[in-house]
């Protein structure tokens, strides 16, 4: 079979507000995202049912899909607000919700909104599949444990669409089902309110409470899903949509691995998809937050090599320090008043200034003390800087290091 037999698929990515979507809009084809209730990401709150006509709006502005997530665990008392998600996603015209409760799945059957059936469902399997296509699903999103020949199996054998994640963090459990969060810490995974126990240090002690060597202190700690290397056996596979994980990662990480599989799989249809591509897109996915980086389950089931027992934050090369904030904005000249709380600043470093709305990264060009050219400031100045872009009160400025 040749190129032209496949469907180019989809390339979704998540956005926690404007700038997200900002960072991603020239690359990504769909977007989706989470309004503050019954979520995966309860702790993201910039996007609302107050607002989410708008953001809407300006996603499909864009040229972009919009997907909203209800993917929690629904309570008795959740129902009524399980109802108003769902009527206002519809009247902001969503293009489709993102969920898996039977509650829910009968209020958007009931509203007239297309679902997705969400990887909280664990679909592993072909007759699951069909039993959610024959409920209304226009798509699932299958299990994060499925293997790639299993996945073929399903698009051959059920007519859905077929969706999978293909970059991001992975969780421990099952189709992220922990519950080690709420029994720690009575924060529940299920509700959106994991704490990542997962990414602490751990002993492990016998029952005699002898401690156990091990390599490394992260014992439970996931690498991140990378499949940029595979993006041709993804595409022969069938798969209708990639979905890149990390709603609540910053608008770097999300320009920059929506633009990378944006240029892997236009390469792939366009017959110039090689190794020294693969080895460049890489390089620039090690430079934004990363836990390292596997194939999860696509190929065979993870072994130590799934695992970073040594590290459990971010091992990018690039990291984002926060240097201060923005107090105010001159249209005309294009400067911005900038409070340096948290560090210093100096001509030639390279920043990136984020907001709700805000998403642009620059090199520091010139800086004004009291109307004073310097080629630098300290911590706790009050600085003029010369911005690319427009920017807003309270925006955060960002110093890159390591690049």
């Amino acid at each position: 079979m040749s190129v032209n037999d496949f469907r180019k698929p989809e390339l979704l990515v998540p956005i926690k507000n404007l700038a997200g979507l900002k960072a991603c809009s020239k690359y990504a084809d769909a977007v989706y995202f989470s309004c503050g209730k019954l979520n995966m990401r309860s702790r993201n709150k910039d996007i609302t049912l107050r607002n989410i006509k708008s953001i809407v709006s300006s996603v499909h502005k864009a040229g972009l899909k919009a997907y909203l997530t209800v993917n929690a665990i629904i309570y008795n008392n959740d129902i009524k607000v399980a109802e108003d998600v769902v009527k206002k996603a519809k009247d902001a015209q969503v293009d489709a919700i993102i969920t898996w409760d039977p509650a829910v799945i009968a209020l958007c059957k009931e509203n007239d909104v297309c679902f997705h059936v969400s990887t909280q469902a664990n679909i592993s399997n072909w007759k699951t599949a069909e039993f959610y296509r024959d409920m209304g699903a226009e798509r699932v999103i299958l299990a994060r444990e499925m293997n790639l020949k299993h996945i073929a199996q399903i698009k051959k054998k059920v007519d859905v669409e077929v969706e999978t994640f293909v970059h991001g963090a992975m969780c421990v459990s099952v189709s992220g089902r922990c519950y080690l969060s709420s029994y720690l810490y009575g924060m529940s995974a299920n509700c959106g309110t994991c704490a990542q126990p997962c990414r602490k240090s751990w002993t492990l002690v016998d029952d005699e409470k002898n401690e156990i060597a091990c390599d490394g202190k992260y014992l439970i700690s996931a690498k991140d899903m990378c499949m940029i290397d595979h993006v041709p056996e993804l595409v022969k596979a069938g798969i209708d949509s990639f979905k890149i994980e990390g709603r609540l990662r910053d608008e770097k990480y999300i320009e920059t691995v929506s633009r990378c599989y944006r240029e892997a799989i236009d390469a792939y249809f366009s017959g110039d998809f090689t190794k020294e591509k693969v080895l460049g897109w890489k390089k620039d996915l090690a430079d934004v937050y990363n836990r390292g980086f596997s194939t999860g389950f696509y190929f065979a089931t993870p072994t130590r090599d799934g695992f970073n027992y040594d590290y459990s934050d971010n091992m990018a090369k690039e990291k984002r320090r926060a240097v201060g904030v923005v107090k105010h904005y001159y249209l005309k000249p294009g400067v911005a008043v900038i409070a340096l709380n948290n560090s210093g600043l100096k001509v030639g470093d390279k920043l990136m200034i984020a907001g709700k709305t805000t998403y642009f990264r620059q090199v520091v060009e010139s800086i004004s003390v009291d109307d004073e050219k310097v080629e630098k400031a300290k911590k706790g100045t009050l600085i003029g800087l010369k911005v690319d872009e427009r920017v807003r009160d309270n925006d955060v400025v960002y110093k890159i290091v390591g690049a």
